[in-house]
């Protein structure tokens, strides 16, 4: 069974910055695509970034310019940089894995929690 582990989350202030890291259990040349997503409280969850295989990503709108999601193939981890954080960006952070075995597979953290707060 696939484990994914986010870390990185905490309280930062806005214009303030973190990076959040998802550890594979195994290749993460294994998945056709990872991405994060983030969940606020009372709200549904919702993508932030993903990043294929061949490197391609996308980012929500909302995120754009102040987000980067990138991948760590010899250390089996993606990290979602993010800069000029704001308020409406607190949320939990799952990270999110999903390869193709005659089926799809799709596997998920137990996510981080990022505030944003003065």
């Amino acid at each position: 069974q696939v484990q994914l582990v986010e870390s990185g989350g905490g309280l930062v202030q806005p214009g303030g910055s973190l990076r959040l890291s998802c550890a594979a259990s195994e290749s993460i040349s294994s998945f056709s695509e990872m991405g994060w997503y983030r969940q606020a409280p009372g709200q549904q969850r919702e993508l932030v970034a993903v990043v294929t295989s061949g490197g391609s990503t996308n980012y929500a709108d909302s995120v754009k310019g102040r987000f980067t999601i990138f991948r760590d193939t010899a250390n089996n981890t993606m990290y979602l940089q993010m800069n000029n954080l704001k308020p409406e960006d607190t949320a939990v952070y799952h990270c999110n894995a999903r390869r193709w075995r005659s089926m799809w597979y799709l596997y998920w953290g137990q996510g981080t929690q990022v505030t944003v707060s003065r």
